[in-house]
């Protein structure tokens, strides 16, 4: 129950209620206007109708109501000429003439049904002619009439006198006018019928268009709560806000897909990588706490334990670097600085190690500022580990090479050196996390395999990219910066 009454109140039957009611609220408005209108302007066509046909009888009745010519309605109905030619008249306009006197007192009808009766017409009416020259109205005359009709009265004028002689009321019926009304409110609840199924049909189908891929999505996004990223949305052909959330849907489920595979490599990787020196460390200290290691050699394999814990330190740093650096926007502030001083201030900073591996150094760094977009600190941090890297990994005796060129509003900062050729296969993996090349390659043992990965997404973070090869033994790093 809980179940059906909740899809009841869903969007679905909310728009298919919404549509159908706006519809049905039209249907009555416009049907409400259009009879009113209609059966207004046939009442005031028919009033018309009437006061002209009653005016011209008027005109007829002057002749025989002035000078006091008849003074009662028998001397009037004992008239054949007038009588005939009133008879006359009323047949054929189908309408029942009362001739009346100034009082309303009615001296002939056409209505035989009247005949033989006094009759007088109601002194409300007699008085409105007199001020206003005519009345129409619907009534039933005091009970003169079982039901109501249209009644309307002019008085009799004579044309040289401008004097009222009398009174002439026309009478007749609303069958027509019933009739009209009874055949438009037919008409209008066929139409209004047909028009709410047509809109009832079409709403419905337009309203599970736009409803199925939304509950697709809701069923999608239960999924993804649930750790199951491989379900994609259908995009049903739409080029529509429709169609353009369900790609933007399968984009955000491809990107937590990458994202949940990127942290399940990232914790296998970080336990590999913990694993290696807490093993060392307390497979060490267990062998010198229980005598298994003798006193002369503890000296040794302390130094082991505390080479271990000094790159477990590292590691987690590095890990906290990765962390914050991807939290950050470098381009926010739009701040610009001089790359060559960096690179300058690296070879510095690097002048130790360069010379402990006898290498000499190549620097192409033009004299003159050349001004970059982005955080000077990272881009330093960047030059910094790829020239690290290349000194760990090139021929002792070697030249390496640092250098800058600009290019189409563009910095290129180049760092090379000469060692062992990295395979094509190796390549795409060097700024992987925890990746490092074959020990073999270098004689340095402390890397945790996080530089490169760090480089990497430092330009990411500046929206710039970096390209290496390894060619002849020959390796080769080039990244960009848009200068100002």
């Amino acid at each position: 129950m809980k179940k059906l009454r909740s899809q009841f109140q869903g969007l679905y039957w909310r728009q298919l209620s919404l549509t159908v009611g706006m519809v049905t609220l039209t249907l009555f408005l416009l049907g409400t206007s259009f009879f009113s209108l209609s059966y207004n302007y046939a009442k005031n066509q028919k009033s018309e109708e009437l006061l002209t046909k009653a005016r011209m009888m008027g005109q007829l009745s002057v002749s025989y109501l002035e000078n006091g010519r008849y003074m009662d309605m028998e001397d009037l109905q004992s008239d054949p000429d007038f009588r005939q030619l009133a008879s006359f008249a009323a047949t054929v306009s189908d309408v029942h003439f009362m001739i009346c006197d100034k009082e309303g007192h009615v001296l002939l009808t056409t209505d035989k049904n009247l005949e033989g009766r006094v009759v007088t017409m109601p002194e409300s009416m007699t008085e409105e002619i007199m001020k206003k020259g005519s009345t129409s109205r619907r009534d039933d005359l005091d009970g003169l009439y079982e039901s109501k009709r249209f009644v309307v009265g002019v008085p009799a004028v004579s044309p040289e006198t401008q004097e009222t002689v009398g009174v002439v009321y026309g009478v007749s019926t609303t069958d027509s006018l019933d009739s009209m009304w009874q055949g438009f409110i037919g008409l209008f609840f066929m139409t209004a019928f047909v028009v709410l199924m047509i809109s009832f049909m079409a709403s419905s189908v337009t309203t599970m268009r736009q409803v199925q891929p939304i509950r697709d999505m809701v069923k999608a996004t239960r999924r993804y709560a649930e750790g199951d990223f491989d379900i994609r949305m259908y995009d049903y052909g739409r080029k529509d806000e429709i169609g353009e959330l369900a790609a933007s849907f399968n984009t955000m489920a491809e990107s937590l897909q990458q994202t949940e595979r990127q942290r399940r490599e990232f914790i296998a990787n970080i336990s590999h990588e913990l694993k290696t020196p807490m093993t060392t460390i307390a497979g060490y200290t267990d062998g010198i706490l229980d005598g298994t290691i003798p006193p002369e050699n503890e000296r040794q394999y302390l130094q082991i334990i505390s080479d271990e814990s000094r790159r477990l330190s590292r590691l987690v740093r590095r890990m906290l670097d990765v962390s914050q650096l991807q939290a950050i926007d470098p381009l926010k502030g739009g701040n610009h600085f001089d790359i060559c001083e960096s690179m300058r201030r690296v070879l510095v900073s690097m002048e130790k190690k360069i010379t402990d591996r006898n290498l000499d150094v190549d620097a192409d760094i033009p004299d003159e500022p050349i001004l970059v977009l982005g955080d000077n600190d990272l881009i330093t941090q960047v030059i910094y580990n790829l020239l690290e890297n290349a000194t760990k990994f090139a021929r002792e005796g070697s030249t390496l090479y640092l250098g800058v060129t600009t290019l189409d509003g563009k910095a290129r900062v180049t760092v090379r050196n000469v060692g062992d050729t990295i395979s094509a296969e190796e390549l795409p993996l060097l700024f992987e996390r925890f990746h490092k090349s074959d020990k073999s390659r270098s004689e340095d043992k402390d890397g945790v395999g996080l530089g490169l990965y760090i480089v990497k997404t430092i330009l990411e973070q500046h929206k710039e990219k970096i390209n290496v090869t390894s060619e002849n033994g020959v390796t080769t790093f080039t990244f960009s910066l848009t200068t100002e």
